[in-house]
């Protein structure tokens, strides 16, 4: 929205700044509201105007606006340096750049390549570390858990999404964000188990629950967890 016109709106007493795009798509007028804020979107011959359709939503619209509000002022402030400190499976670690031949993992440090940060930058070289290790553990705890639960997936897949955290596929392949590594293991594990369950079951069937608590009992906290920490699990600007 950043080269987008802007205009306002007084809705229940708040000022709300939004966007408007005609689109060739739209069936009906309809209002969008992410972390980048309102978007009225209408048809080619809309039927009312913004302000008429943002009026009589304007409960929804200045309920959603909040949450995302509340969300950004959540998302820590992330600098990309030697010295600052990251999260990694729940506990902060500081970023090492030293002369090694690939980036790891060691003793609550993440000790980048040299080489890899002179070539690319820290952010990359992070990010790569922290994939490498989400396959890794992705896997490992896949195949512990496929065989407790006594069901088999063909794939992982590591994913880049902005806010899905898993998927299952009808095929068998699991997607699995890599930003959970910085989540704690125990809501890596969640995750997991919560998509191997939808090999038996693909919908959120009281059966679909049942297995999953039968291998994550607290996967109700687990879950909250996840809906009320998702902004510290965003890496960088472009998540947003």
């Amino acid at each position: 929205m950043a080269n987008a016109q802007l205009h306002e709106i007084e809705l229940l007493g708040n000022t709300i700044k939004y966007e408007v795009r005609h689109s060739t798509d739209a069936s009906k007028p309809r209002i969008d509201v992410d972390i980048h804020g309102v978007t009225v979107v209408l048809p080619e011959s809309p039927s009312v105007t913004p302000d008429e359709l943002l009026h009589d939503n304007a409960a929804w619209v200045v309920e959603k606006t909040r949450g995302f509000e509340k969300y950004r002022e959540q998302v820590p402030e992330r600098r990309f340096a030697e010295g600052e400190f990251f999260p990694y499976l729940g506990e902060e670690h500081e970023v090492v750049v030293e002369q090694r031949p690939s980036s790891s993992v060691v003793d609550g440090t993440l000790r980048l390549a040299k080489h890899h940060v002179e070539d690319t930058s820290i952010e990359r070289a992070l990010e790569t570390l922290y994939r490498r290790n989400a396959r890794q553990r992705f896997e490992r705890r896949a195949d512990y858990f496929a065989e407790q639960m006594g069901v088999g997936y063909e794939q992982i897949e590591v994913r880049n999404q902005r806010t899905k955290w898993g998927s299952c596929s009808s095929n068998g392949t699991l997607g699995l964000n890599w930003r959970l590594m910085m989540a704690p293991p125990e809501i890596v594990d969640y995750v997991v188990v919560h998509e191997l369950a939808h090999l038996w079951e693909a919908n959120h069937s009281s059966e679909f629950w049942s297995l999953v608590a039968e291998h994550d009992p607290e996967y109700e906290d687990h879950s909250e967890w996840l809906t009320e920490n998702s902004a510290r699990l965003v890496f960088s600007e472009d998540d947003l």
